[in-house]
């Protein structure tokens, strides 16, 4: 993923928030990433997921309705 500098910073975002110490993860967000570890591999979906939904209409139209 390091060609993707902006989803990787999503999924570091992503994974600070949602493990945000050893009582989450025993592991930083590079080592996870080295490692491929569940929680990297589910921060990265996540951030997938997010840029989807960010670059749909609908979800932006959507957002913009419920303000």
């Amino acid at each position: 993923m390091q060609h993707d500098l902006q989803l990787r910073a999503a999924a570091r975002e992503i994974y600070d928030a949602c493990y945000p110490g050893d009582g989450w993860s025993p592991l930083a967000f590079d080592e996870a990433e080295r490692f491929g570890t569940i929680h990297y591999r589910q921060a990265v979906g996540a951030a997938q997921r997010a840029r989807h939904a960010f670059a749909s209409r609908n979800t932006q139209c959507e957002l913009f309705e419920r303000g």
